[in-house]
């Protein structure tokens, strides 16, 4: 088989940096790193340009506009990157014949569920951030391209800034920190979702996996737990001494209004690919033992 070339956009992010680091372990697929500077995909005619010029197999969209918070006062600039960027993305691979795996979010839903969403769900975003990433899945999915949108929660890693790391150093620097308990989801390792992502493009590539029109898959790590729960691991994890107590989201409050209940069903995704989901603290560990390295 020959090797597959497979563009990253936004590479420099925990998602995309965690799939450059599993790069050895899948020899067939050769992974080419792009963000801002080489290719803007706000832009469309840089998007024509970059594709039309180079060999690409596949494309992995992990760039986004992350800022949760900042969105809600700069909602243009999420909107470019997490709607007018998928889009541009998904109308040239179309023409191009490219195959598009999109990276969404589980801020599409209201929050209101008491079981976990499935992809079928209502969506009802209660935020800027999570309006524009809805939008970038509708202009993908109206595209017709052939890919899948996945939709993930929660994300951290060794990379980058992420909660763990937060709680680790406000672990070290205080005695005592409240953490939210009224807000319940899946955390997701970057490692876990990038080994996926690669072991999905493999798929694609010997044709064991048939490619068809974009569909949407949830995929989180297994279990669910509250961002107090999540606190609370990484201090018993890490032997910090730090008392963490629990408050409610109105005791910290935050420009974004955040899901109470944002659980995604990934039952779709493990039937479809066959791909092990790992339990969440064990994911959480493992991401700690590197950390300390």
């Amino acid at each position: 088989m020959s090797i597959k070339r497979v563009l990253i956009t936004g590479s420099e992010g925990q998602l995309g940096t965690s799939m450059l680091k599993q790069k050895n372990e899948f020899e067939l697929l050769e992974l080419i790193p792009t963000d801002l500077r080489e290719l803007d995909i706000t832009n469309k005619a840089e998007v024509i340009s970059y594709l039309s010029g180079k060999p690409i197999d596949y494309i992995v969209n992990c760039a986004a506009y992350t800022a949760v918070d900042k969105a809600e006062q700069f909602e243009t600039n999420a909107f470019a990157v997490n709607h007018i960027g998928p889009k541009n993305l998904a109308n040239v691979c179309k023409t191009l014949k490219i195959p598009l795996i999109h990276i969404s979010t589980d801020y599409v839903f209201s929050g209101q569920n008491y079981l976990p969403y499935k992809e079928i769900d209502p969506t009802r975003p209660l935020t800027s951030y999570g309006r524009s990433k809805l939008a970038g899945e509708n202009s993908i999915l109206d595209s017709g391209v052939h890919g899948i949108i996945i939709r993930t929660s929660w994300l951290y890693s060794e990379y980058g800034s992420n909660f763990i790391k937060s709680m680790i150093r406000l672990g070290h620097e205080r005695k005592e920190i409240g953490v939210v308990f009224d807000q319940i989801g899946s955390p997701t390792y970057a490692k876990d979702l990038a080994l996926a992502i690669l072991e999905i493009l493999k798929g694609f590539a010997a044709g064991t996996i048939m490619l068809e029109a974009s569909k949407i898959y949830h995929y989180c790590n297994q279990g669910v737990c509250s961002w107090y729960d999540l606190a609370q691991a990484v201090m018993d994890i890490n032997n910090i001494n730090c008392l963490v107590r629990p408050i409610t989201t109105k005791e910290f409050p935050l420009p974004a209004k955040r899901p109470h209940y944002s659980v995604l069903n990934t039952e779709k995704f493990r039937n479809k690919f066959d791909i092990e989901i790992p339990y969440w603290r064990n994911s959480l560990s493992h991401c700690i033992d590197l950390l300390k390295l």
